[in-house]
């Protein structure tokens, strides 16, 4: 269902308004706005990551521009936890303004810090945990609830104002057998619903697969019995912020006496942070370096890499490009200890295949466990919607059919259907007096990261780029006398992209120069003045592209250059 953009009215006293600018219909670029009383508060600030059709993008920001003429009156943002769709967009807002305060758990604000400083930032930061009640300012009271997630330390966060209290869980699960002990606090749930909950928003991500996420202790002996099988080297792809994952893996090799290398320059820091702060325990003597590496037989190595969604400059697609230090070939074992985020599945699918071409063996979700979701399934949602009896219900977190899914969970449970808000990136939604409404559409866009630039390249800009990398490239430059229309010098056509020859083009010179001259015989006709620079490209780009067009079923990109001589 699409929601025509539709201004929203001035909040009314003593509501709470609250949009997504990011998250909703994507995996991905996590972010929620919260409004009251004429101040600002932010759930996560995240990043999504480009797909085929995005090419030369490095990351998709959530539509922050919205808020640059509201940059004083954040009062601070929220992070739930420490994965790049949920932070992974603080430094891009932090360069708008760079002292808003950001609250989190130990290993997310370190997590953060360390990013933030790549990037020359020092962020306000502001340690909170499970049970921590925090004044924010402009009406906001926070209230932290430990959740289960594939990484330490997630934090949902009950918001009370005076509109009502919502509670947004961030991204969770209900793995009752954790490896570290920590349980998604479900008294704190329902201690919060007994007080009321005005508007629940609840991670989608899972929602349309039944039952219950498997619990992560399932994946150690897995992980152990494919390394003890493996003759030569073992390489784990996983992500880098994934700490339980290393941990499982240090586990499983030493049980195996291997010793582990972690490669990637963001697994090696965010393990480093897990390793300072006691969230990951390192066996004694384990963990070496790339170099040491190099004097170990491979049936005594482990590799601990990044790359497990098939990212072009991660350190699994280097390997299977041959341009990585570290190697595969036949008697080693890849193990891909993640889930598939949808829009990966091709890029995956070619580094498996490149793997198994090379001759690896290669263990991946499909056909072993060696990963579980960090996202509850339907059946984890339905013991939270009956213990939290939520007023209003929006989802959040995954593609639309997630959302729905979710939706249709929370119907079950008893939460009215008018009550039931299925949204999408910008949709406004007020809280006031125990009923949440949409009540506007803002036009929410992507902000795309190239290199040094944030937003300036365009959908626009991505479509030149797609038809260049699918279509080819045809410039054709001719010199016009700009009083008679005679062809000075070309037309002189050149393609780049394109399997047919420069010389094949040579059968529309004619028409081109034809066409000039025709516009020049016209203009003089009608008594107008001589076609100007611009107006003679036009003709030659509509005779060059209908000729492409017809002859060759291409849509390149045409450029032509006219340049006008006296």
């Amino acid at each position: 269902m699409l929601i025509e953009i539709q201004s929203p009215p001035k909040l009314k006293k003593g509501a709470l308004r609250t949009y997504p600018l990011g998250g909703l219909g994507e995996v991905g670029r996590n972010m929620t706005v919260y409004e009251f009383d004429g101040k600002l508060l932010i759930v996560d600030c995240g990043v999504l990551f480009p797909e085929v059709e995005q090419p030369g993008i490095d990351l998709i920001l959530p539509d922050i521009t919205l808020l640059d003429n509201r940059l004083q009156d954040i009062v601070g943002v929220v992070l739930t936890h420490g994965h790049e769709d949920h932070i992974g967009g603080i430094p891009y807002l932090l360069k708008r303004r760079a002292d808003i305060p950001l609250y989190g758990s130990q290993l997310t604000l370190a997590l953060v810090a360390a990013k933030c400083k790549e990037h020359r930032l020092q962020p306000k930061l502001n340690v909170v945990a499970e049970g921590d009640r925090v004044a924010a300012g402009g009406g906001f009271d926070l209230e932290f609830v430990a959740v289960n997630h594939s990484i330490p330390d997630a934090l949902a966060v009950a918001i009370r104002t005076p509109a009502g209290l919502v509670l947004a869980t961030g991204d969770f699960k209900m793995d009752q057998l954790p490896l570290d002990g920590r349980i998604t606090d479900l008294r704190a749930f329902a201690r919060l619903g007994e007080e009321g909950v005005d508007l629940f928003q609840t991670d989608s991500t899972n929602a349309d697969i039944p039952g219950f996420t498997p619990l992560e202790k399932e994946i150690g002996p897995v992980l152990e019995s494919v390394i003890a099988g493996t003759p030569g080297k073992v390489v784990v792809a996983s992500f880098s912020s994934h700490v339980h994952r290393v941990q499982q893996v240090l586990e499983a090799a030493a049980h195996n006496q291997r010793k582990v290398v972690l490669l990637g320059r963001s697994m090696l820091r965010n393990m480093k942070i897990a390793e300072e702060l006691g969230y990951l325990d390192v066996p004694p003597g384990v963990l070496v370096t790339l170099k040491d590496a190099e004097e170990i037989p491979d049936e005594h190595l482990v590799y601990m890499s990044t790359g497990s969604q098939g990212e072009p400059m991660a350190v699994l697609s280097r390997i299977v490009k041959g341009n990585h230090q570290v190697s595969v070939s036949h008697g080693d074992t890849v193990i891909l200890a993640s889930s598939l985020i949808p829009g990966n599945e091709n890029a995956v699918f070619r580094v498996i295949d490149g793997l198994m071409r090379l001759g690896a063996k290669v263990v991946h979700k499909g056909n072993a466990r060696v990963h579980v979701s960090g996202h509850a399934a339907a059946g984890e949602l339905l013991y939270c919607y009956n213990i939290v009896q939520p007023k209003n219900v929006m989802p959040i977190h995954g593609e639309y059919r997630h959302l729905v899914a979710n939706a249709a969970l929370a119907i079950e449970t008893g939460v009215p259907t008018t009550r039931t808000l299925i949204c999408q990136n910008g949709t406004v939604v007020d809280l006031q007096d125990g009923r949440a409404k949409i009540t506007g559409q803002l036009e929410v866009g992507s902000l795309y990261v190239d290199g040094q630039t944030v937003g300036k390249v365009t959908d626009d800009d991505l479509h030149e780029r797609r038809v260049l990398g699918t279509e080819g490239f045809v410039s054709i430059i001719t010199v016009v006398s700009k009083k008679t229309g005679q062809i000075v010098s070309g037309p002189d056509i050149h393609t780049k992209g394109m399997a047919e020859d420069d010389s094949e083009f040579d059968v529309i010179k004619p028409k081109i120069v034809n066409g000039i001259q025709d516009a020049f015989q016209a203009a003089k006709r009608d008594g107008a003045a001589a076609p100007d620079r611009q107006k003679l490209q036009q003709v030659v780009r509509r005779i060059v592209g209908r000729w492409v067009g017809t002859k060759l079923r291409r849509r390149a990109m045409i450029v032509p250059v006219v340049v006008e001589v006296d």
